[in-house]
């Protein structure tokens, strides 16, 4: 019998495939984290993650041309995979696990792959803290249930919503439950906006297709788990009579240009949000970003 993995519903993996994706990623992130050298985890990181590995490894190789100085290697223990059943591709899964590093914090890894020749790569990566996560919606045999992204039965379709936060982010609205995410950031934003002799802008800019698409897994109440991402901007601009504030080494070795009177720092941002059913407001979990690149002049 031929089977179509485009077309059955099947587990997007096994779980002893998941595990083997795991130890994989965590070989190769420890290689790259040593070496400060992006090229030796390029195979198993994409999408938001791979932005934010790529820049925090080109700083580190900046600074430290010879290596990782403080490396000490990642490990991760008693992992849990959620896996869900789903035809066609991306085939996708999560890993929850406690790790070495991130203090009580859990890791929470999402690995894709668009072809069954393709290596399992991670997504999205963010910290947790133990047992903050809703109760994910099983089958007999514990498979998860993906959630499609055009899905209108939710408080914000999956595949809109770092189109919705982003605007959130800009003009408000009641979208969004208050948190450390939406409205204490936004609180922030504002009172860093308007220093003396310094002028900080935001700008966000959401991403919503291939790598960067969101991936959505049901809850047993009938809303979703949404790992999402947006790339953001963030200016400074000092007055004729003041200069930027003194950047850390790991903001200068990203930054191109000579930094006089202004700074643009660029970065990626992954959030995992509790979309609900029906109406109600979105809950952001939590978010994990990284600086990309930047601008002096």
């Amino acid at each position: 019998m031929v089977v179509h993995g485009e077309r059955e519903v099947l587990p997007s993996a096994t779980r002893a495939e998941a595990a083997k994706a795991l130890t994989a990623f965590t070989t190769a992130y420890n290689k790259a984290d040593k070496a400060y050298d992006s090229s030796l985890d390029a195979d198993h990181v994409t999408g938001a993650l791979g932005d934010i590995d790529a820049g925090r490894l080109k700083a580190g190789h900046k600074n430290y041309p010879g290596g990782n100085p403080a490396y000490s290697p990642l490990e991760f223990s008693d992992p849990k995979f959620t896996i869900p059943k789903k035809a066609g591709w991306p085939r996708w899964f999560v890993a929850e696990a406690r790790g070495n590093k991130g203090g009580d914090a859990h890791w929470l890894l999402v690995f894709t792959r668009d072809d069954l020749g393709d290596p399992w790569q991670v997504a999205y990566l963010t910290l947790i803290t133990p047992g903050s996560l809703p109760e994910l919606k099983k089958d007999k045999d514990g498979w998860a249930e993906a959630v499609p992204v055009n899905s209108t039965g939710l408080a914000v379709p999956p595949a809109d919503l770092s189109r919705t936060y982003t605007a959130y982010l800009k003009n408000g609205g009641r979208t969004f439950a208050d948190g450390p995410h939406t409205s204490n950031w936004r609180a922030l934003r504002a009172k860093a906006a308007k220093q003396p002799g310094l002028a900080t802008q935001f700008i966000d800019e959401p991403l919503t297709s291939g790598d960067y698409g969101p991936l959505a897994l049901r809850t047993r109440d009938g809303g979703a788990l949404v790992f999402f991402a947006h790339r953001r901007y963030q200016k400074l601009t000092a007055a004729a009579n003041a200069s930027i504030p003194t950047q850390k080494p790991d903001v200068l070795a990203l930054v191109s240009g000579e930094i006089k009177q202004s700074l643009t720092m660029e970065f990626m941002s992954n959030e995992v949000a509790l979309d609900p059913k029906g109406g109600g407001q979105v809950s952001v979990l939590t978010r994990l970003e990284g600086m990309t690149s930047g601008t002096g002049s």
